[in-house]
């Protein structure tokens, strides 16, 4: 089953005595500064829950399959997710 921010939303309004702007405001402000802090390739811990950083890949050299065809994949930036240590043990 995949959560949504709108499950996010409705768990956090039924947990809490927010109101449904409340906590549509607070999910987006939380995802918001999250994203805020990778484009500016900070790391962003959340203790007990995990690490994102930005992590940049390497020019290289792909082919198609059909026609052997070999073209450059260029260089980007991807977003990596780890695990805390705590997380790690309670889905193990």
């Amino acid at each position: 089953m995949n959560v949504t921010k709108k499950d996010l939303i409705d768990s956090l309004k039924k947990n809490s005595d927010l109101g449904n702007t409340k906590a549509d405001e607070f999910v987006n402000l939380f995802f918001n500064k999250i994203k805020n802090e990778l484009q500016k390739n900070k790391l962003v811990k959340i203790s007990g829950f995990g690490t994102f950083e930005v992590i940049h890949t390497k020019q290289r050299i792909g082919r198609n399959p059909k026609t052997l065809e070999e073209y450059v994949i260029p260089s980007i930036q991807k977003v990596r997710f780890t695990l805390s240590p705590k997380l790690k043990k309670i889905i193990n």
